[in-house]
């Protein structure tokens, strides 16, 4: 068992198979051999969206914060899927952040502070991130959530 792996273990998270993409994309794009760019990823758990609607009105920011938390373990289970052994990964580059937003929220960095700060737990100095949080008047299938990420590999 990989490190990365052992330590999710330990935090008691086991990444399901990579989610399928719901339209036209790959989950995954290879770059150079040593970039990997994730596709958006939403907070699935077994197939179900474990949150629907508008952080700010149907959920709060907890809530959000936990739908973030859960579209990064996606994000994870697709790196492993493309990868096959997350100790590979170098460091996270970059991590992109879509709430879907009631009018007047602004609070998304806390929100996406659910898929950070769950990357500093894993990767520790690995995990950390360049980022934007972004509101979003609607998202697909109306989650509250949409995480896409940029990862560099380690060289081969």
């Amino acid at each position: 068992m990989s490190k990365i792996e052992q330590k999710l273990k330990e935090l008691g998270i086991e990444l399901p198979e990579a989610p399928k993409p719901a339209a036209v994309y790959v989950p995954a794009k290879r770059f150079s051999n040593n970039l990997v760019y994730v596709s958006g990823q939403d907070c699935r758990d077994n197939g179900t969206l474990i949150y629907e609607g508008k952080v700010g009105s149907d959920l709060t920011v907890e809530q959000g914060y936990e739908a973030s938390r859960q579209a990064m373990i996606n994000t994870l289970a697709v790196l492993k899927a493309e990868i096959g052994d997350l100790d590979k990964i170098k460091h996270f580059v970059k991590l992109l952040g879509f709430v879907n937003s009631a009018d007047g929220f602004v609070e998304h960095p806390y929100v996406i502070n659910g898929a950070s700060e769950l990357l500093e737990e894993v990767f520790g100095e690995k995990g950390k991130h360049s980022r934007s949080a972004l509101s979003a008047n609607e998202l697909p299938f109306n989650t509250p959530v949409e995480i896409e990420t940029i990862v560099e590999l380690e060289q081969e």
